[in-house]
Formats: structure tokens, sequence, C-alpha cells
């Protein structure tokens, strides 16, 4: 992961990056590796608050930009929100928690427009097989070096470099997953716990295994069925998404080829 960022920055003529620092295990693990690949001084935090971000969001961004000695900013969405929600009325639901991600990825590329920095995604592969990720939002930049990390092992490798020092802070990897783009929103609100979504993303991805398969292995129907569809269906979203790394056997549009669009699935 380290490699790849640092050839593609050098390669294509960047010399620093900037992401959205949110809080969350994956920015925080995605920060370390820009500083481990670029240096402290090549890498800008920008946390980007809402109406719904906790306390405890804002103070975790905080302190591992702090721990790993990079930039760190805050700049809030809420005016560009208001503006939005004036603009769009009766903005609700889905539509207002993605326009909340894209007037962050508005600011992102925006600030890497101005500054030449190269905005840095900070998606897993649990989530872009899933489509938990928003067009033209969180993912708005040039490269993600967790494209091919599943969430699972976001938190290995996580624990594994704060092996070698501190810098990701505990309750960060200890803390709920969520989005925060509603009141008490995580992620197990639309997806299954990760340590079940992952291992049947990996048998539907890794292991080419079917729906059939994977619940003769003991996995709930209904759950399978559910991931199934998920996975089909944001192939359309991973086709507009940055490039990252091969990490694992079968990375998405490069060892696992798939349709944008079919007819089969309306069968099933």
């Amino acid at each position: 992961m380290k490699l790849s960022l640092k050839d593609y920055i050098a390669k294509n003529g960047f010399k620093n990056v900037l992401l959205g620092m949110s809080g969350g295990i994956d920015s925080a693990l995605s920060a370390a590796v820009a500083v481990d690949a670029l240096g402290k001084e090549n890498v800008r935090c920008v946390m980007m608050p809402s109406q719904f971000t906790s306390k405890d969001s804002l103070e975790d961004a905080k302190e591992c930009a702090g721990k790993l000695g990079c930039s760190y900013e805050i700049i809030s969405i809420e005016p560009v929100m208001k503006a939005f929600e004036s603009t769009i009325k009766n903005l609700s639901g889905t539509a207002h928690e993605n326009m909340q991600s894209r007037a962050r990825g508005l600011i992102l590329m925006s600030l890497s427009n101005q500054t030449g920095a190269m905005v840095l995604t900070t998606g897993n592969k649990s989530e872009m097989a899933a489509g938990y990720a928003t067009l033209y939002g969180d993912m708005c930049g040039g490269y993600n070096v967790l494209k091919d990390v599943y969430k699972t092992k976001v938190y290995e490798l996580s624990k594994y470099r704060n092996g070698l020092s501190n810098v990701i802070p505990e309750r960060i990897i200890t803390k709920v997953p969520t989005a925060e783009l509603r009141p008490n929103q995580t992620d197990q609100d639309n997806l299954p716990p990760y340590d079940v979504l992952d291992a049947i993303l990996e048998g539907l991805i890794e292991r080419d295994l079917g729906v059939a398969e994977l619940i003769k292995e003991g996995f709930d129907a209904a759950t399978v069925k559910k991931v199934f569809k998920l996975l089909d269906l944001a192939e359309y979203k991973r086709r507009q998404s940055a490039p990252g790394p091969k990490i694992t056997p079968r990375a998405f549009g490069r060892d696992r080829r798939y349709p944008i669009t079919n007819g089969h699935r309306h069968n099933n």
C-alpha cells in the first residue's frame, strides 16, 4: 500500500495528498499509510463536520492527525448544506445523507485544485463491494490505498501499525463504525456485521462461489442473497471509483470482471 501510493504520486507529478479525516478507522489508516509513504509534511487532513458529527469523532480525528504529525484543519459543511437545502427544497432521507458526502467531496476537490495536492479517497473493499459509498462524494479523488482491503483487514492493519508506533487512537479501533449522516446511524443499519459481510464477500469474489454454495456452508440464506444483490448492483459505482493497489487475488476491475448491468438479476 505504501509502495503503490508513493509510486503513483511520484509518477503522476504530485508531491502531496489531502484527505477527509472523519475520526473513523478508514481515514485514520489511510492517513497513516500516506504519512509512512510520503512523509508527514506532505499529508493534509481535513475534518469536515456536520450537525451529526459527534464530539468523539472530532476528538479522535484531531488526536490521530496529531500523533501522525501531519497538517490538520476543520472546515464545517453546515454552511454548504444550508445553501443546498435552500436551493433544493424538502431534501430528506438518502438524498440528504448523500448531499453531505458530496459537499465534502466538493470541498476536497476544490482544495486539490487550489493547492495541487491529490485527494486520497478512503473507502475499503467491503464498502466498494456493497455500494456503501457515494458517487461524487466520498468516492471523489485520485487514488485509494484501501480499495482492495476488506474492512476486517483494515482493523488488522490498524492494530499492526499501532504495534510499530501508536498513531491510531484506540477509540477509533474499538468504536462502532458509522458514516454519521443522520442521528444514531451505524454501518450495521444497512449492512451485516463486517465479519459476516467479509466472509460472504470473500466467498463470492475470491472463491468464486455461488449463493447456493455459501448457504450450504452455513451462512444465512437471506443475508447471502442480500449481499449478492448489493455486490451485483454496485458494479456501476466501482467503474467510476479511484484506482488503488491490488492486494487480494481478485481485485475489482482487474481480476473480477463483471457487466455493469444485466438482465438476469430481474429473474432472481
